[in-house]
C-alpha cells in the first residue's frame, strides 16, 4: 500500500473545502493510505494540478461558481489522460442523475456528512489502488 494518497479538492467556497478535509480526516478508512489535500478554488488551478500528475482522487463541488463541479468533471474526463476518479458534491439527492451525466464515479450531498463522505472517498481510493497495482 502506498504511504499517502493525494486528494484534489475543488470548491470556490473555503468552508466547503474545510468540510471535506475534516470529514476525511487523516485517513478515511483503516485500509487506505493517509491522505494529503491539494485545494483549488478555480478551474485553471484544477487543470494545472491534474497536468502536474500524482492526484489519486478528485473531489469536486457541484455548486461551485463560475465553473461548477459537474461541468469540470465532464471536462476533465474528456481531456485528462487517465483521469483520477471523481467524487462529486451535489446540492440535493435529486441531482444524482447530473452526477451520472458528468461521469463522476461517486456523489454525496452537501452539507458533507462525515460518515457518508469518508466511505465514498475510501471506496474510490481502494479502486485507485487496485488499478495501480
Amino acid at each position: 500500500m502506498q504511504s499517502t494518497a493525494t486528494v484534489l479538492v475543488y470548491s470556490d467556497d473555503a468552508n466547503t473545502r474545510e468540510q471535506v478535509r475534516l470529514a476525511a480526516g487523516r485517513r478515511p478508512a483503516s485500509d487506505v493510505p493517509e491522505v494529503q489535500f491539494i485545494e483549488c478554488a478555480t478551474l485553471p488551478a484544477v487543470l494545472k494540478e491534474l497536468d502536474r500528475g500524482g492526484v489519486d482522487v478528485c473531489v469536486l463541488d457541484g455548486e461551485a461558481a463560475p465553473a461548477g463541479g459537474m461541468g469540470v468533471c465532464r471536462q476533465i474526463k474528456d481531456e485528462v489522460f487517465r483521469c483520477p476518479p471523481v467524487l462529486l458534491l451535489i446540492g440535493r439527492p435529486q441531482d444524482a442523475w447530473l452526477a451520472t451525466w458528468s461521469r463522476a464515479e461517486a456523489a454525496v450531498t452537501l452539507p458533507v456528512d462525515p460518515v457518508e463522505f469518508a466511505g465514498a472517498l475510501a471506496s474510490l481510493l481502494r479502486t485507485r489502488q487496485a488499478v495501480s497495482a
